[in-house]
């Protein structure tokens, strides 16, 4: 049929789509699919039916009353038939009539649902998020089984026609705010679209920023919790990370087992990541610091026990740092890259043998090894922020050796000060503190018990305001 061929010819290569010839009450008709996307059975279940026809009536009628497989229906451009059959579907075509059928036979290759590495927990659910767009809306659906809930389906890449859905609960979250989502995301055109993460910098307010302006998370309880507070999340086909939108810094600090933990127990933990944080970036400035301009701050017995060590290193404590600071991030680097066997035996040759020896050679010093070391365990309290963190932590080290302590005391304020003008389409990065949201501190840095927490936060901006009775 002149037809069938005008669909092949819209592919570069015709030999990739199968084709099967069969009748349907005496009328000609031909099923086209991809064979590496559909399930068999599925498309024989379906010749099979139309085969059984006595008599073709029309198309519509054989839609209703003989195919019952489930997502079928009838479509008319052939541009759109070429594009499902890319996604997996099965297309009828009838000799004589002008509208085609198409139907749900995708079977895609999908590893199960397990508990994703960055986020794992004691307490609390371990299912996670996998590359399936589908699989990843119906964990988030088992979670809200409301009516609320709303999703916005998109296409995005010219090429790969990546699947986008943008999620939120409806009468909750701000509808200007779902607008600007689906708007931005609407205007990408690029070739393809290989993880959620090429879609952040259109996301972002400023996206040369090193500051995360836009959320993520791999687990389903997560996004359901995000979206009941008026956020809205995307999700990318091919990406195990769901993005979530607008994004607080502090958020950084919160992890879903905060809320399966006593209240008293997850503050704490909170103000250790805090505290781990803050180390991890000033703790090698400080050091440097100290050592370069500030003597009498370090007590006297520390002082000796340092300076003792730093014999006969020819380096100056700044560029010495500096120097551990780039072994450290070559070495964690090769351990990422490498195969997992060879990268835990590379972290122990390059942490404790090349380490040691770099000592015992006099070209480090045992203090220097030990700051680092602290700073870079210090680094992965947070794992979110590993990027902005490392990048900070140079920073401050090198602000530490040009200008002492008082060269981190204006660093930190100027670094304070731009974050206070960081936002997240609209909303500031630094809520609850800056501006400061007396209601929302109930879960900032401190976790209130569950039940006292009855108003959504306001730095979100839902116009639901109340959660709890």
């Amino acid at each position: 049929m002149e037809r069938v061929q005008k669909i092949l010819d819209t592919f570069e290569n015709p030999d990739t789509v199968f084709r099967r010839d069969f009748t349907v009450g005496k009328k000609k008709a031909t099923m086209l699919f991809h064979p590496d996307f559909t399930d068999i059975l599925t498309l024989r279940a379906v010749v099979n039916a139309c085969k059984k026809v006595d008599k073709f009536i029309s198309v519509e009628s054989l839609l209703e009353n003989v195919l019952t497989v489930s997502e079928a229906e009838t479509c008319d451009d052939f541009t759109t038939v070429s594009s499902k059959l890319l996604d997996g579907d099965g297309v009828v075509i009838f000799d004589g009539s002008a509208s085609y059928i198409t139907f749900n036979a995708r079977k895609w290759d999908k590893r199960t649902v397990t508990e994703p590495p960055t986020e794992t927990v004691v307490r609390g659910p371990r299912e996670g998020f996998i590359e399936d767009i589908k699989t990843n809306i119906t964990l988030i659906e088992k979670r809200l089984r409301t009516r609320k809930l709303a999703i916005k389906r998109l296409k995005v890449g010219r090429e790969s026609q990546t699947a986008v859905a943008v999620l939120y609960l409806a009468g909750i979250v701000k509808e200007s705010l779902v607008k600007e989502v689906v708007s931005r995301i609407e205007k990408i055109d690029i070739d393809t679209v290989g993880d959620s993460h090429y879609l952040v910098p259109v996301l972002e307010e400023n996206p040369n920023s090193i500051f995360p302006q836009v959320g993520t998370a791999e687990k389903p309880d997560v996004i359901a919790s995000k979206l009941s507070e008026g956020r809205v999340a995307v999700i990318v086909d091919g990406s195990p990370i769901v993005l979530t939108v607008p994004f607080l810094l502090i958020e950084d600090f919160h992890s879903g087992e905060d809320y399966y933990e006593r209240s008293s127990f997850a503050t704490f933990l909170r103000i250790l990541r805090l505290i781990a944080i803050g180390l991890a970036i000033f703790l090698p400035g400080l050091y440097v610091a100290d050592l370069t301009f500030h003597y009498e701050v370090v007590p006297l017995k520390l002082l000796i026990t340092i300076l003792n060590a730093l014999k006969g290193i020819p380096l100056p404590p700044m560029w010495e740092i500096l120097f551990i600071l780039l072994l450290f991030e070559i070495i964690r680097e090769a351990s990422i890259r490498m195969p997992n066997i060879l990268g835990t035996a590379m972290s122990i040759v390059g942490a404790l043998v090349l380490g040691d020896t770099a000592v015992k050679a006099g070209i480090i010093s045992s203090p220097g090894v030990m700051i680092i070391a602290l700073s870079s365990i210090a680094l992965y309290a947070v794992p979110t922020l590993v990027g902005t963190t490392s990048l900070l932590r140079l920073l401050f080290t090198v602000i530490g050796g040009l200008g002492g302590l008082y060269g981190l005391i204006l660093g930190s304020t100027a670094l304070v000060h731009y974050l206070s003008k960081l936002n997240s389409l609209g909303t500031p990065s630094l809520a609850p503190l800056a501006p400061l949201i007396s209601n929302d501190l109930r879960d900032g840095v401190v976790r209130s018990p569950l039940f006292s927490l009855k108003k959504r936060p306001e730095s979100i901006g839902s116009p639901n305001k109340r959660r709890m009775a």
